[in-house]
């Protein structure tokens, strides 16, 4: 199923953690075919879905993290729409800059997306493996960010 205006730029939804609760994102990207989004992610751990009008002083510097994503569970309803706050503002949302690492030999790249596909690379450039500023550059299942987030969250 594609993108069919249930979530678009600037949508906020609720991601459900794994032992209890939710988290709260808000889609910043979106690939051209809706299947791939970079989203903000915050806290704290709610009971329920937050309402939007909660969600209208939230900034992305509020973010505990930022992940490129599979939009699966928008498409398929499991992570519930809450809606849009006005104005969205698009150039505040920015796709940052990750790092890729190689394990094996400790090298390292500053990763560069299209700022109109997030699952478009633009530049790799070789960085210190050492930089703990740039978050990793990975392509989160929905499985995996509920994950991920659930342990951010963590009591």
């Amino acid at each position: 199923m594609k993108n069919e205006s249930r979530y678009r730029e600037g949508t906020w939804f609720a991601v459900p953690l794994r032992d209890q609760g939710y988290a709260v994102g808000r889609v910043a990207r979106l690939s051209p075919g809706g299947e791939i989004g970079l989203g903000y992610f915050f806290g704290p751990r709610r009971a329920g879905p937050a309402l939007s009008e909660e969600l209208t002083a939230l900034q992305p510097s509020d973010a505990v993290a930022v992940f490129q994503f599979g939009a699966l569970h928008l498409q398929d309803g499991k992570w519930p729409v809450i809606g849009s706050t006005v104005p969205w503002q698009r150039e505040q949302w920015r796709i940052p800059n990750f790092i890729r690492r190689e394990p094996l030999t400790e090298r390292a790249w500053r990763v560069v997306y299209d700022d109109n596909d997030p699952n478009r690379v633009l530049s790799e450039v070789p960085i210190s493996n050492d930089d703990t500023t740039l978050g990793t550059d990975a392509l989160c299942g929905a499985g995996s960010v509920e994950i991920k987030l659930t342990r951010l969250l963590a009591n």
